[in-house]
């Protein structure tokens, strides 16, 4: 998971060493992915209250490139399990039921194409050692 932002912290550090007296970017200098400035705009016109430190943007920001990863490596793992190559909502969906701290965080949201675990009740199975023919004509 650490592939691509891995690259990409290690060319911001990179572009830091070099460049002196530049302007950087909040997002460059705390070598984040996220936009701090986007996350702070959203910060401002969602709260009742205005006025914001410069580092609780910063923090908001991590926190959630750090849950997104974490979602993307558990739907990644998903994803590989069943032979695909292409991470789909199905995957993430799963990848979050299947996690107990991330079932917990997202209970109440609901995932559009997520689908259901998959689980059948171990009475609608037929019984070991028991014949098909016997099953269905029990039936």
């Amino acid at each position: 998971m650490s592939g691509k932002s891995g690259k990409n912290i290690a060319n911001i550090t990179q572009a830091l060493k070099n460049r002196k007296n530049k302007k950087l970017s909040q997002t460059a200098r705390a070598g984040l992915v996220f936009s701090v400035a986007r996350t702070r705009r959203m910060l401002k016109s969602h709260s009742p209250e205005k006025r914001l430190t410069t580092t609780s943007s910063v923090y908001l920001a991590s926190v959630v490139e750090y849950l997104l990863a974490e979602i993307l490596e558990l739907a990644g793992n998903a994803c590989r399990d069943n032979r695909k190559k292409l991470i789909t909502p199905r995957f993430i969906q799963l990848a979050v039921k299947n996690d107990d701290e991330f079932c917990q965080l997202l209970k109440h949201v609901t995932i559009i194409q997520g689908g259901v675990l998959p689980y059948v009740h171990p009475q609608l199975l037929p019984k070991k050692g028991q014949a098909k023919r016997e099953y269905y004509d029990e039936i």
